[in-house]
């Protein structure tokens, strides 16, 4: 048989050969190193037979796939190690993640104490140097196997694979796990690995089964890559906008209020003020937007029209139940139906077209409880939402306006880079799910793939993430720890307008029926801020910082001066405080550098005399003295600009 390699080169052999027994024979470092194989495009385990011509990729840890492997086996040592010191606990799953690996057990929550002596398990598990062998059994024996063993989530994994699954086991010693691998040799593959933390989870992510206990780790095939994805988690950690928007004093939240509802704090509301009031007149004074205000609530009949009643009720709050009362509401997860009553309040020519609806919209969606997140993931948010009512024969050229106006969102808020744009679409395996047919999602889909191409933008196709009304592009961005949340939405939709009898006069007195563009030009506001704060660290552009400058007195004498600076700051638009406290000038300015504020006038006998201010920023360090008048244009030009200037000081870093 033939096998082709990754380079283009071909070994012969007489005899199969395991994907293991062809790295040896490339080279024996290769096959150390080797963590699985890929044979025509599937990844496998080290000890899957090749018998006939094949192409064959030995994947080591420096693959994505390779390391999966690796931190799948560092999950099996785990649960080996847990069941070794807590017989009692039970075997739910445990995969390899972007991140890392997890476990989650049926075991009372694992404190950090416990985190550590499992640690010290692991550790002697992996000197033991087990061999790792993978063996199969029929349905029945598996099942009979996991029962003996006390494992009934196991026992329903099995239960619900399909009729003809291979049911693979792995063995290390004398612990065995239901797995479909691959996995590494033996345990000693896993050098350089860290647990990380301890959560609860969900079996199998529904709220309405028992919560578990996870735990969370990370295995490298290097030390130094441990270390550095180490020092990567502590970064996190100081940028995670749930611990560093709390402690800026820009949200907090309370547990009698609810999950999900966060309160926004005066400096987080400054904020949020300064992105609505951008992204408003853009959209108004550049993008040709005009503004809607509707309302919060509609009975369930508008729901009903544009489907999501049937299709989207479980995330809704439904105010009021169907077979008691005369009338039930229920809070707006969106605002599109509402846009659409607008646009047909009037009649409306071909002329016209199109109309772009804006709207700074507060939405409201029943989220799961174990998916509430910061700011993230809410109940209740504010998005910049809009909708485009158009002509068939304008609607590449309007799509291609929204992508325009959320990169240019992104460019202005320094994030562009930091994004991935996503063809969202329909499943065709399920169209239960969706409405319309088939010829349309395919139509839509192609004019979007097509205007990405157009425009040279890389994106990936996600089947199955699509409005059950149309396709979209999602342009997401991940948060510290690597989850992905979409932040801007460009949705077509050439289904609704038919479901709300929109029409428009054409040239010739006909009806005709536009599409629609559901977008978003920034998105969910809250979700924006969080991004902001982990993105900046909470040292935001200055445009944006709550506090933009802060004057600093040297001394109780300069007072006056310092409030005449204050005052003519102010006057100017520049949100600026004033430190009058009788400490030394030093302790100040630490202060206001901890308070992440931008700009520091410090102001003493030869400023008050020169009607000077002595300049320290955390971009330059100490930027010497300017002249007020100076000072005042440069940071307004700064400001109206919406400059993003470089951190060059290394104190301030």
């Amino acid at each position: 048989m033939k096998i082709t390699l990754k380079d283009g080169s071909v070994k012969e052999y007489a005899e199969s050969k395991s994907v293991l027994d062809i790295a040896f024979d490339i080279s024996e470092g290769l096959a150390r190193a080797a963590c699985a194989g890929e044979v025509n495009g599937e990844v496998v385990d080290l000890r899957t037979v090749i018998e006939e011509d094949a192409e064959l990729n030995i994947l080591t840890a420096n693959d994505a796939e390779g390391l999966a492997a690796l931190r799948h086996t560092a999950s099996h040592v785990l649960a080996e190690a847990v069941k070794r010191l807590y017989p009692e606990a039970k075997l739910a799953i445990g995969p390899s993640i972007d991140t890392g690996f997890y476990y989650d057990f049926e075991h009372e929550p694992f404190s950090s104490e416990d985190l550590e002596s499992i640690e010290k398990e692991m550790k002697k598990i992996i000197k033991e140097n087990a061999k790792i062998e993978r063996f199969e059994l029929p349905r029945e024996e598996a099942i009979a196997f996991m029962e003996e063993k006390g494992e009934p989530y196991k026992v329903e994994l099995i239960n619900d694979l399909p009729e003809d699954a291979v049911i693979s086991f792995y063995k290390q010693g004398e612990f065995v796990d239901l797995c479909a691998g691959p996995h590494l040799m033996s345990t000693k593959g896993v050098k350089a690995f860290k647990l990380i933390s301890s959560s609860g989870a969900y079996w199998r992510g529904n709220e309405k089964n028992k919560m578990l206990s996870r735990i969370y780790g990370t295995a490298y095939a290097k030390k130094e890559e441990l270390t550095a994805h180490l020092e990567r988690l502590e970064d996190a950690k100081r940028r995670d906008h749930n611990k560093l928007g709390r402690e800026m004093e820009l949200f907090t939240t309370v547990d009698v209020i609810g999950q999900g509802l966060p309160l926004i704090m005066p400096k987080g509301v400054i904020m949020l003020k300064e992105l609505q009031r951008w992204i408003e007149d853009i959209e108004d004074n550049e993008w040709g937007y005009v503004r809607t205000k509707t309302p919060l609530m509609a009975k369930s009949d508008l729901y009903k029209i544009s489907g999501h009643w049937d299709h989207y009720k479980e995330g809704m709050f439904v105010l009021g139940d169907e077979e008691k009362d005369k009338e039930v509401f229920a809070l707006r997860p969106m605002t599109c139906p509402f846009q659409y009553y607008v646009y047909k309040a009037t009649q409306h020519s071909y002329r016209e077209l199109p109309i772009r609806y804006g709207e700074t919209s507060t939405l409201f969606r029943n989220e799961d409880s174990g998916e509430m997140h910061g700011l993230t993931r809410v109940r209740q948010f504010t998005i910049s939402e809009g909708h485009l009512v158009v002509r068939p024969d304008q609607m590449v050229e309007e799509f291609k306006g929204c992508l325009a106006l959320a990169k240019h969102c992104l460019e202005t808020l320094g994030v562009e880079e930091d994004v991935t744009y996503h063809l969202s679409k329909w499943d065709p395996e399920n169209k239960e799910k969706y409405i319309g047919e088939p010829e349309v999602w395919e139509e839509t889909e192609q004019h979007m793939r097509d205007i990405l191409n157009e425009l040279g933008i890389q994106f990936v196709e996600d089947v199955g993430e699509a409005a059950f009304y149309g396709p979209k592009v999602d342009i997401n961005a991940k948060n510290v720890y690597g989850k992905e949340d979409t932040m801007i939405t460009i949705q077509w939709d050439a289904l609704l307008a038919e479901q709300f009898d929109m029409y428009y006069i054409d040239e010739n007195g006909d009806k005709k029926r536009p599409c629609i563009i559901h977008r978003t030009a920034l998105g969910c506001y809250e979700r924006t801020l969080a991004w902001l704060i982990e993105k900046y660290a909470g040292l935001f552009p200055t445009w944006l910082c709550p506090e933009q400058v802060r004057v600093l007195p040297i001394s109780e004498k300069y007072a006056d001066y310092a409030e005449k600076v204050d005052k003519e700051l102010k006057a100017n638009g520049i949100r600026s405080s004033m430190d009058n406290r009788s400490e030394k000038i030093g302790y100040k300015i630490r202060e206001a550098r901890l308070n992440k504020v931008p700009y520091m006038l410090v102001v003493g006998a030869k400023e008050e005399e020169e009607n000077v201010v002595s300049v320290r920023s955390r971009y330059l360090g100490d930027e010497g003295q300017k002249s007020l008048d100076t000072f005042i244009n440069d940071i307004c030009k700064e400001i109206r600009t919406k400059e993003i200037r470089k951190i060059e000081v290394e104190e301030n870093k």
